[in-house]
């Protein structure tokens, strides 16, 4: 615990009463992290990568945001520990998160992960944690592809002189996924892809995880290329979409605004199948031909240096 308290993210450290296993409380400026970890490397560095990707996500917004409690994560060092808290924590619901592979998830304003590997847990905490951070913050909840989206520019990271520095355009799992997709001809339409969510391609029958894969490959692509592509065309446009958001001035009704704005209610395909396609032509673009076929170059682009390995 000693060689944590010299840390500059760290302001206070002390242990953690709890029944999953010996474990650490410890404060940043913006996390309390309660966490069994014992490994010296990941609790030296999880306190200045949950600071540098909390500034990471403000860099989104238009004007920075503040509040004046904590973001609350729960890390574990082995499966059963999280799984415990599981059942402990979302009662009735624990059986949707419980059939979470690999990871980690965010709800009532929480995230739970478990350990996976250094690169894996920070990819997936990165992940999670956006839906975290704008849960609270946005007046209105994000139309699946875009907080899924938004959510993958914080999976991957390399750390350099004591801060992590956020490089989504070397993910190359997503990277992989979407080539593997191109190739396969599998690609989700832009008009079919902007009305999913999650919860429809993780209940798809068509194959093992084939159109969950390729959901998260190009909504991280197309969060990618409205930030990328055209010398800042379309990140202009994004801004403004996500600034809207944040300050809830999306032009809604009645009842899409309850919806959009009470995170106790259930996002409902209804809503995202509206609302979602509504505010992509009224703030990117109402040509969705055209830009399905700029949006498709840009993926062919990105994935062309991207060399697929398969097992024999």
């Amino acid at each position: 615990m000693e060689y944590l308290r010299d840390l500059p993210a760290v302001q206070q450290v002390q242990i953690w009463e709890n029944p999953y296993g010996p474990g650490l409380q410890i404060l940043t400026r913006h996390y309390e992290i309660y966490t069994t970890l014992d490994d010296p490397l990941m609790l030296r560095q999880v306190p200045s990568f949950v600071e540098s990707v909390y500034a990471e996500y403000q860099a989104q917004l238009p004007d920075p945001v503040s509040t004046d409690r904590r973001f609350v994560i729960y890390l574990f060092a082995q499966r059963s520990q999280w799984e415990q808290f599981t059942r402990d924590f979302t009662g009735p619901n624990a059986d949707v998160y419980l059939r979470i592979r690999k990871g980690a998830y965010a709800v009532n304003d929480v995230c739970a992960a478990y350990h996976i590997g250094r690169s894996q847990t920070f990819s997936v905490i990165g992940h999670e944690g956006w839906h975290q951070f704008n849960s609270r913050f946005f007046a209105y909840r994000l139309p699946s592809w875009l907080d899924e989206g938004v959510a993958t520019l914080f999976e991957t990271c390399q750390y350099r002189q004591g801060r992590f520095v956020f490089e989504p355009q070397r993910n190359l799992y997503r990277l992989g996924a979407l080539k593997e997709t191109l190739l396969a001809g599998r690609m989700i339409p832009l008009e079919e892809l902007l009305v999913l969510n999650p919860g429809q391609v993780l209940g798809d029958n068509g194959g093992p995880d084939e159109r969950v894969t390729a959901f998260y490959a190009q909504t991280y692509a197309l969060v990618r290329f409205l930030r990328e592509e055209f010398y800042g065309y379309y990140l202009r446009k994004y801004h403004t979409l996500m600034a809207a958001g944040l300050r809830g001035n999306w032009p809604l009704d009645e009842l899409e605004a309850r919806i959009a704005s009470d995170r106790n209610l259930p996002l409902t395909v209804a809503w995202n199948q509206q609302v979602s396609p509504r505010l992509f032509t009224l703030y990117i673009d109402s040509d969705l031909k055209k830009i399905e076929k700029e949006y498709r170059a840009f993926c062919e682009k990105i994935t062309y240096p991207i060399r697929l390995q398969y097992s024999q």
